[in-house]
């Protein structure tokens, strides 16, 4: 999906500021969308695939949201141990990245998070961060994150409506203020992201004020906004993680392990059960809206990239050589797993792995590298996608 120049800085019409030009530069952002364990496995082999490409050390920004953060957060906490060759190929990244997800898809977080939250031990929000603390990122803090790519974990100020952004320079909301080279847990950032509605989230992080850079303060700039920000699921404001990176690349490549709600005719009267299925109405039709934008950018050449989806079915368009096969029912099968954070048994695992870099391997050589070889086969040879 070629954009008209891509040396040229270039003004394009943003979906996240309707009627508004903004500032484009060259540059390929990478965004990985939320959906619990199931985009989280969706997306490492989406980065499995691109990084036999030899696109991961192309990438200038990593935008995340939910379940597509913890795969994010695992990327960045181990990227200075990744070993590049040169064509930009790291051969340990099963090591690094995909064994240590693996592992977190293990364990169940969601469940005994929202008990021992309820039992007085900590709020649901910090025993998820502590989970995360436990089994991958230990103390290490957004200072852990290399300089380049840019990892922007995302979560939803509940207080403001809009973007809370962590990153290693600062973390910030356009509307209250920025803070500079903050010292926050990955742990912390990954469970703001990833803090579900309603049995996860918030996650209540507290501020200074005195932290907050003297410049690009906001209209909120004021307590209790300085003193308290009350965080929830990324996903509740931008379920694609594609607002930071939109704004600025002309190249973005998108990686959505969403699921699909179906039709219910019986709706649960408790508070609960209907929370979850008035949020599944709202991430629905957003995530519709946000992949419509992205379409009608590529489509009318004010940005390049690709998209893939887990819901997708590349079966039904023109194959590529070499298309790995992934039949529509067992692949409809991965995308209605629920979007939750429990254990996974192995070869689920592996199928959704496999299932996210057969995708991203299509979407790649269809539009962003032509005459890139075909792969030898999935991950996974003997799981396939079911």
């Amino acid at each position: 999906m070629p954009v008209s120049d891509q040396s040229q800085v270039t003004d394009a019409r943003s979906p996240v500021t309707p009627g508004g030009a903004e500032r484009l530069e060259a540059g390929t952002a990478l965004c990985l969308s939320g959906g619990g364990y199931r985009a989280m496995l969706f997306h490492v082999g989406a980065l499995w695939r691109l990084n036999e490409l030899g696109w991961l050390p192309r990438l200038d920004r990593v935008s995340s949201v939910s379940g597509g953060s913890i795969t994010a957060g695992v990327l960045g906490f181990g990227w200075s141990r990744l070993v590049f060759d040169a064509g930009g190929v790291a051969g340990n990244l099963d090591e690094v990245v995909v064994a240590p997800v693996r592992a977190l898809a293990g364990w169940t977080i969601d469940v005994p998070s929202v008990i021992r939250g309820l039992l007085g031990r900590g709020t649901v929000a910090s025993r998820a961060a502590a989970a995360y603390r436990k089994h991958l990122f230990g103390a290490a803090t957004l200072q852990r994150l290399p300089d380049r790519p840019r990892f922007v974990i995302n979560a939803t100020n509940l207080q403001t409506g809009t973007l809370w952004r962590f990153s290693k320079p600062y973390m910030a909301d356009y509307q209250i203020g920025m803070i500079q080279n903050p010292d926050v847990a990955l742990a912390v950032a990954v469970a703001a992201s990833a803090a579900f509605p309603p049995v996860l989230s918030p996650l209540r992080l507290s501020l200074r004020r005195e932290a907050f850079a003297a410049d690009g303060r906001g209209e909120l700039f004021r307590p209790p906004f300085t003193e308290e920000a009350v965080l929830s699921d990324g996903g509740v404001y931008d379920n694609l993680g594609l607002e930071t990176a939109w704004k600025r690349y002309l190249t973005v490549l998108v990686s959505d392990g969403g699921g699909h709600m179906e039709p219910a005719g019986e709706i649960p009267g408790d508070w609960v059960r209907a929370s979850i299925r008035v949020g599944s109405v709202v991430d629905n039709q957003v995530r519709s809206l946000r992949k419509r934008q992205v379409a009608a950018a590529f489509l009318a050449g004010d940005r390049s990239g690709a998209y893939w989806g887990i819901r997708g079915n590349i079966a039904e368009v023109e194959p590529l050589p070499g298309a790995l096969p992934c039949p529509r029912e067992q692949t409809s099968a991965l995308a209605a797993v629920a979007t939750r954070l429990s254990r996974m048994e192995p070869v689920r695992q592996q199928r959704l792995i496999n299932w996210g870099y057969a995708a991203a391997d299509e979407a790649m050589r269809r539009w962003v590298v032509l005459d890139a070889p075909a792969p030898a086969g999935f991950p996974y040879p003997s799981a396939g996608v079911g």
